[in-house]
């Protein structure tokens, strides 16, 4: 039985289809779920897709955090479920305090919008679990608030738990650290400002997204 995925749909998502095709791909099962809902069907690990939930008004992330569908997500995950958030799902499990920090708009105020290389820094999450450490992969952005920010005592400890998921090879938007994506503590929330959903498939350019996204699959042989 394949790996079934709840991919959330905020009002101004956008990227919830490429998650689809791509983890459909794989081997996954996605099912879209509306913001709406207050449980996630029995999904066995959740994505937080790109885009512009509720419009981005207020501050990035701010309103979608209030969805009854986070509550849910704040559930499985402190069940130890997996759940990525990728841009713009990476900004909301900020704003849930699913995962610490913030993002601020990029260095030079400029919407970016091209492919990076990233560094993995770590197998220890859910995202990382089949790559090597020190693989550059090559992953798109598409952000214009995505420079990573958080204090230096909550820098120290990503550093020292191993928790700083992906760098930056060259920092695009000003990053604190070259930080791409970070994990929780237990390794199963990460968030990322790269798109691997949209390096999957040769036609896109790369291919370099799918270690990630089969790592999510595995989800199974972890439970």
């Amino acid at each position: 039985m394949s790996t079934r995925v709840a991919v959330l749909v905020f009002p101004g998502t956008n990227c919830e289809l490429d998650v689809v095709v791509a983890l459909e791909a794989l081997g996954g099962t996605p099912e879209l779920v509306f913001h709406t809902a207050r449980d996630l069907r029995g999904a066995d690990a959740v994505v937080v897709p790109g885009g512009f939930a509720h419009g981005d008004y207020l501050r990035t992330g701010a309103l979608a955090r209030f969805s009854p569908v986070m509550a849910a997500v704040a559930d499985h995950a402190a069940a130890g479920g997996p759940v990525v958030g990728i841009c713009n799902g990476f900004q909301i499990l900020t704003e849930a305090g699913l995962l610490p920090g913030a993002l601020q708009k990029n260095a030079g105020l400029k919407f970016l919008c091209r492919t990076v290389a990233c560094r993995v820094e770590t197998r220890r999450s859910v995202l990382t679990g089949h790559a090597e450490p020190g693989a550059v992969l090559q992953l798109p952005i598409n952000h214009f608030e995505g420079a990573y920010r958080c204090d230096e005592a909550t820098l120290a400890e990503l550093r020292a738990d191993d928790r700083v998921v992906l760098r930056y090879v060259e920092n695009p938007n000003g990053s604190l650290d070259g930080i791409a994506g970070v994990a929780n503590e237990g390794g199963n929330v990460v968030g990322l400002m790269p798109h691997p959903e949209r390096a999957s498939d040769a036609l896109l350019g790369s291919t370099d997204g799918v270690v990630l996204l089969e790592s999510l699959l595995d989800v199974r042989a972890r439970v």
